[in-house]
């Protein structure tokens, strides 16, 4: 068992009861953290990464299109996409026999543009 240093947590135990209860109250409850840890981990696959960057840039691509962008196959994009279309973090629609994606909304381009800030500024840190 290692000891915990003065980094990375409480050497001598002391909680703050009034900022605890403070903290508690806004907290977002379960659910809600379930919902954005699932979000978070459809971000953790770079290809899924790529693929919503890929359609940040372009507005919207066929799945076609998006393989050869991010160079996948169709099928590995099509998965995707379900997973990302289920989330709710894109939209499709059929234009005959192609089926086409966009991202949802604003925010999941602001989720991706402050995301990207987020790591630059990491790098440069670094």
């Amino acid at each position: 068992m290692s000891e915990v240093s003065s980094l990375d947590g409480c050497v001598v135990k002391s909680v703050d009861a009034g900022r605890v209860e403070s903290v508690s109250r806004s907290l977002i409850d379960v659910d809600e953290a379930s919902d954005l840890a699932e979000m978070f981990r459809l971000l953790g696959d770079p290809t899924r990464v790529r693929i919503l960057f890929a359609l940040l840039e372009a507005g919207e691509l066929c799945v076609c299109d998006i393989a050869e962008t991010v160079d996948t196959t169709d099928t590995k994009v099509s998965q995707a996409m379900r997973l990302l279309r289920s989330a709710g973090v894109v939209r499709n629609r059929r234009d005959g026999r192609n089926i086409f994606y966009r991202l949802d909304d604003a925010h999941v381009r602001m989720l991706l543009d402050l995301s990207r800030e987020h790591v630059a500024h990491s790098r440069d840190e670094h």
